[in-house]
């Protein structure tokens, strides 16, 4: 047999080398737009006799495409009225007094917008519409990350009353029949606890982590159960109030990165608020119930793997500008998976 002299080609190194030439590709157009961005924008400035945020707000519909090219050319702005604004509004949303003083946050944002682009509002009155509407989403979806950040850090206290009652609740509503034998007692490992006692498993997200199960199980009672019965199957069960901590972590984490901005701008007709970001955490739940179930996994150690490969479907729904992760969709998937014979016990 004659063996052939054809070298291969080193595959690896030519892919290596071709991720180089297009990595300084694109950082040489990069310096190329952002050089010639302010003298683009003149041009068109002076053609159509519109500034960039008008030309934004005329040519995209409301929701997310419109309020991130928005986030975007006001995040780029040079102009002093532009960066007070910004300033003013970081400042509001950061110590979350944004809801509040909404009308009046709004109306000095405009203005400001106004003054420096030379926007006549009475002629632009649909442009003051549509800046109010984005401004609302942007600096909403900043204080809601605030909102959240701070339930997340309030540890779950057996002194405080409210928590107390909270957690007691989540047990009555996700095992109505079955009386609780005690406050301290190995019940909880039924619903995905890991103790006897299911303060410890909320260390990692506060607070936040018991609102979200206690919403679940409290809007979605009859798709909380369905999951709940999923979760107990023996060999492809998993931790129901685990999983929902951990649910808990992804979604807020979402919302931190900004990969979340797509849904909750198309969603959110004023503010996004924390409910939202509840329907928002319920959906995740109800997709990684039906993605569990379609991963097929031997047992419960495969649930890092599934959960990374979760996590990749759901960027890329995200990055849809589009994007709207409706619960309704959620709740007719797992129907569908119930209603095909998952044994559970």
């Amino acid at each position: 047999m004659l063996l052939s002299n054809t070298k291969k080609k080193p595959t690896g190194l030519f892919s290596q080398k071709s991720r180089l030439i297009f990595g300084r590709m694109r950082s040489i157009f990069s310096w190329l737009y952002w050089a010639f961005r302010p003298l683009i924008k003149a041009i068109l400035r002076k053609v159509t006799h519109l500034c960039e945020l008008q030309r934004i707000c005329y040519s995209t519909l409301s929701g997310a495409k419109r309020s991130l090219q928005v986030e975007f050319s006001l995040e780029h702005s040079k102009q002093k009225n532009i960066k007070e604004m910004i300033a003013y509004l970081d400042d509001l949303s950061n110590r979350r007094k944004l809801r509040e003083n909404l009308t009046e946050a709004l109306s000095r944002s405009v203005i400001l917008i106004l003054t420096a682009k030379s926007v006549n509002p009475k002629i632009h009155f649909q442009f003051v519409k549509s800046m109010s509407r984005c401004v609302e989403h942007i600096w909403g979806y900043k204080q809601l990350i605030n909102e959240l950040c701070v339930l997340s850090k309030e540890s779950y206290d057996c002194d405080n009353e409210e928590h107390e009652e909270k957690l007691l609740k989540l047990w009555n509503l996700l095992c109505p029949n079955t009386p609780l034998s005690s406050r301290v007692s190995r019940q909880w490992k039924y619903i995905g606890f890991q103790g006897n006692d299911p303060k410890t498993d909320f260390r990692g997200m506060g607070i936040l982590g018991l609102d979200n199960l206690l919403f679940f199980a409290e809007e979605y009672s009859n798709l909380a159960q369905a999951v709940l019965q999923h979760s107990r199957h023996p060999r492809q069960g998993f931790a129901f109030a685990i999983l929902g901590i951990n649910i808990s972590s992804m979604a807020f984490n979402l919302l931190l990165e900004g990969h979340a901005k797509t849904h909750f701008f198309n969603i959110s007709r004023r503010m996004p608020n924390i409910d939202a970001f509840h329907h928002f955490y319920c959906y995740l739940f109800c997709e990684f119930d039906k993605f569990w179930i379609k991963s097929n996994p031997s047992n419960i150690m495969d649930f890092l793997s599934i959960r990374q490969k979760f996590e990749i479907v759901i960027h890329e729904r995200l990055k849809d500008e589009n994007c709207e992760l409706s619960i309704k969709n959620a709740i007719s998937n797992v129907s569908l998976v119930w209603h095909r014979g998952l044994k559970i016990v």
